[in-house]
Order: C-alpha cells, then sequence, then structure tokens
C-alpha cells in the first residue's frame, strides 16, 4: 500500500514537473515573438537564437508574503544611460529560495498612473551573483500586476526574469535595479546573457 502511495506522489510531481516545463516553454515563446512584433525593439528575428535561458526549475517559483506599502515618497530611479524615472515603493516582499530568506522591493511606475492599460503594472528589478558572469551584469527584471498580490500574498516566477533591453542595445532607457534589490545568491533561472554582438541604436 505504502508502495503505491510512493508511485502516486511521484507520478503526480513528475505530472506537474512537466506541465510547468511546458508552460514556461509557452511563455517563452511569446517572450520571443513579442521582440519581432515589437517596432522599438532591439531584437530581430535573425537575432532569437541569441537569447539563451535557464532550464526550467520549478524551485524558482516562490510563494512570497507581500506587505502593501502606503505613503510612500516618490524617488529618481537611474537609468543606464543617465537618465532617472519617478517610481514609488509599491510592496515588500518576503519569501524563502535554496532554504534561505530573502527580501525585495516591487515598485510602481508613477507616469504609468496616467496610461489605462499599464495602470496596474509593476516593477520588480533585482540582480544577483550571476551577473556578469552568467547573466546580464546590469541586473534583470520581472513583471507583475497589482491584482498578482491578493490577500498578503504573490507568486514570483524566477524563470520569468529577463533581460532590458540595454543587455542587446544602447539608446534605451532601462532602470537600474536599486541595491536595495541585490539577491546574494546565484539566481540560476530566467534569461541568460545575450550571445550576439550589442547592437547601437540609431
Amino acid at each position: 500500500m505504502k508502495y503505491l502511495l510512493y508511485l502516486l506522489i511521484f507520478f503526480s510531481a513528475n505530472t506537474l514537473a512537466q506541465d510547468y516545463k511546458t508552460q514556461l516553454a509557452t511563455h517563452r515563446d511569446s517572450y520571443k515573438k513579442d521582440f519581432t512584433t515589437d517596432k522599438h525593439s532591439p531584437i530581430k528575428e535573425a537575432d532569437l537564437a541569441n537569447l539563451q535561458f535557464y532550464d526550467a526549475d520549478s524551485t524558482y517559483q516562490v510563494n512570497a508574503d507581500a506587505e502593501i506599502l502606503a505613503n510612500q515618497l516618490t524617488f529618481q530611479m537611474p537609468t543606464f544611460d543617465g537618465a532617472r524615472q519617478a517610481y514609488v515603493k509599491y510592496a515588500l516582499i518576503k519569501f524563502a529560495l535554496k532554504g534561505k530568506p530573502y527580501h525585495l522591493h516591487i515598485y510602481k511606475n508613477v507616469s504609468f498612473s496616467n496610461v489605462p492599460s499599464l495602470v496596474d503594472y509593476l516593477f520588480l528589478p533585482f540582480t544577483d551573483d550571476t551577473n556578469n558572469t552568467e547573466t546580464y551584469g546590469g541586473g534583470r527584471y520581472i513583471d507583475l500586476k497589482t491584482g498578482d498580490i491578493k490577500n498578503g500574498k504573490v507568486v514570483v516566477d524566477f524563470n520569468k526574469a529577463y533581460n532590458p533591453y540595454c543587455a542587446y542595445s544602447d539608446g534605451y532607457q532601462c532602470p537600474m535595479p536599486p541595491e536595495e534589490n541585490n539577491l546574494k545568491l546565484k539566481a540560476e533561472a530566467g534569461e541568460k546573457k545575450f550571445t550576439g554582438e550589442k547592437k547601437h541604436r540609431q
């Protein structure tokens, strides 16, 4: 009886892992397609082969405690080209990864408050110990929405971490992840370094 129960648990876990890999593959296909349909994109069809990713790893999909932060002052987040963009801290999230506790801040772009299609967009930029070696030196981003935070919880999937446009080309205003969002570990999930030649935007 215990053996049958073990088999059921094993096959159930294996099925869930396969389903997750399929879902992530679909997400990445859509991510690549967006480059070819965005007229402002630095990536063209021929460049897609130079987009590299870590293998799917569901342990990097974390259930985080989320505290929405009230009465936050607007601050200027620097961009890699020397400009600045207005943001507010929206939430503080706490989670466990690889058996250790971590925390990050989620931000909201002030200018998006006047854009109906972007009013619920949240921004999670971060750096980690893979930067400059396996991943882009300037850090990576994760997209979220206000509705993703429910009852003080939010799912954050580092497998969906992606590079800013500045990883592929100069001439873009890409926010620099604040120092408070540095993860003291190797986040081996999501997008890796671009293997193509960096472009120069006209």
